[in-house]
């Protein structure tokens, strides 16, 4: 629920702010993963199409963040920019769990 004592560029910025260096770091993690680890369940090419989008989405948040930083936080993100990040760290973290579990048995 939106607190009405902040102004809307507060707001943005405690809500976008992080959310954006949870991005960053998440996609951080994620191509560290692919680049070092072979990841056995994944083909070679299914591996690299990941890293790829993972790369791309790393611009794509940066690119937003400068955005959002140059602007003193008035510009906000459209959800249908913001929902394919979440879809490809929840798809990231599937493989990480995954990568880790068959490293464990």
């Amino acid at each position: 629920m939106r607190d009405s004592n902040l102004p809307e560029p507060e707001l943005l910025k405690s809500v976008l702010q992080p959310l954006l260096e949870d991005f960053q770091y998440w996609f951080a993690r994620a191509l560290h993963l692919l680049e070092t680890e072979r990841i056995d369940f994944m083909s070679t090419q299914q591996q690299s199409d990941l890293k790829q989008r993972v790369k791309t989405a790393q611009e794509q948040v940066n690119t937003a963040k400068m955005m959002f930083s140059a602007t003193s936080g008035q510009v906000g993100i459209d959800m249908e920019a913001l929902m394919p990040w979440h879809q490809l760290v929840t798809e990231c973290w599937n493989v990480a769990m995954n990568h880790r579990a068959q490293g464990e048995v």
